[in-house]
């Protein structure tokens, strides 16, 4: 599995979706912070937290007995640049050559 496939499975599930948005709110979180905002067991969350890893989305660090984890979004934008941006470049390269067209006939 390529890394790209990893980050879309990740992506693929709105519950890994939304841990990322929480950490995207504040980062540093403990699986007990995260787990609190999601209806599923403590273990489900740890499960949706190993993919997000494996996929390079969060990345954690010790602090003394609690493990905090932190959304890594360079994975995101990789995909961004990759497979979004060229597909609307052309549209945008449209929108600004309307603009300077109508502002010269201004």
């Amino acid at each position: 599995m390529t890394d790209d496939d990893r980050v879309f499975k990740a992506l693929a599930d709105p519950s890994r979706r939304f841990l990322l948005d929480l950490l995207f709110a504040r980062d540093g979180r403990t699986l007990t912070e995260l787990e609190s905002e999601l209806e599923m067991t403590r273990f489900g969350v740890a499960k949706h937290l190993k993919v997000l890893e494996e996929a390079g989305l969060v990345v954690t660090r010790r602090s003394g007995r609690e493990k905090l984890h932190f959304l890594n979004a360079v994975p995101i934008r990789q995909i961004h640049d990759r497979w979004i941006d060229k597909y609307t470049e052309h549209q945008i390269t449209a929108l600004i050559d309307l603009k300077r067209t109508l502002e010269e006939e201004s």
